[in-house]
């Protein structure tokens, strides 16, 4: 029987307002973390850990965080949040003190041990600017986190895509030094996964010979314009959540993404009748 995989559950760009308002004018945020969270709490095995990857708020305020801590407080599992382009550093941080962050008024990595993995989380937001960067007391970061361990596998998660997607208005805002972070990447072997979110949208491509993906939002998508063809919009498609669960094997595991629909869809159903002939 195949041993019970490590399992990450990401949520990312949840872009929370303050009680009562919309995203956009027209988007209930607060409502669709709540079903995100009642999906997360559906799935069984439990993660052992829910990663937040970015934009937990649509503008940084203080009261924003606070709505965010309202709606995450039922939530009953480990918990790691990373800013995005629409967080603030200094409120984010006085929001969650019992993070275990990097001391400093600084970028907000971190790193968190889950059995026998690595969680890597790094703070690739750039105060006031809407693209991603990883300051160079990030990459030193990095470079001594993965350093620090050459038998545990690592999984990496962070809020700006290092890749390009085809949505042009979105690329402009990816991460700009994605070549160093490729660097670091080449001399540390042990990465099994690169997990991003910012684009909305769920997304797969390959980078150094690992999987790099992009978590869905649980509220609104970026429009999937590849030609350039309109004007930066959004649209409303079925939310998700991406489960990431991890198999021990050769070369540090195995890393098996799962897309999860918010929402409830029906079933577990049976294939088969209970009358029905089994072959």
């Amino acid at each position: 029987m195949t041993e019970r995989p490590i399992l990450i559950a990401q949520i990312s760009d949840l872009h929370i307002v303050r009680p009562g308002a919309l995203a956009y004018g027209s988007i209930d945020t607060a409502a669709a973390m709540v079903r995100c969270i009642a999906q997360l709490a559906r799935l069984a095995p439990r993660p052992d850990l829910v990663v937040v990857s970015g934009d937990l708020t649509d503008t940084g305020l203080a009261e924003e965080y606070e709505h965010v801590k309202q709606l995450l407080a039922p939530l009953d599992m480990p918990l790691a949040l990373i800013p995005g382009n629409h967080d603030a550093r200094a409120p984010m941080r006085a929001a969650f003190p019992e993070r275990a962050y990097e001391p400093g008024s600084g970028a907000l990595n971190q790193a968190l041990p889950v059995g026998p993995i690595d969680v890597v989380l790094l703070d690739s937001s750039v105060p006031g600017e809407p693209h991603g960067e990883l300051g160079a007391d990030t990459l030193r970061w990095l470079e001594a986190t993965l350093g620090s361990s050459t038998t545990r596998p690592a999984l990496l998660f962070l809020h700006h895509p290092p890749f390009l997607t085809g949505i042009g208005h979105m690329d402009r805002q990816n991460l700009r030094n994605a070549g160093d972070l490729a660097a670091i990447i080449r001399r540390h072997r042990r990465l099994r996964l690169i997990a991003a979110g910012h684009v909305h949208r769920a997304t797969l491509t390959v980078i150094e010979g690992i999987a790099a993906t992009i978590c869905p939002a649980p509220n609104h998508a970026v429009d999937l314009d590849l030609g350039a063809l309109r004007p930066p919009a959004f649209v409303i498609e079925p939310p998700g959540l991406h489960l990431h669960a991890w198999f021990p094997g050769a070369d540090f595991g195995t890393v098996v993404t799962h897309f999860v629909p918010i929402g409830d869809w029906g079933g577990p159903r049976p294939f088969r009748g209970s009358g029905d002939k089994q072959p």
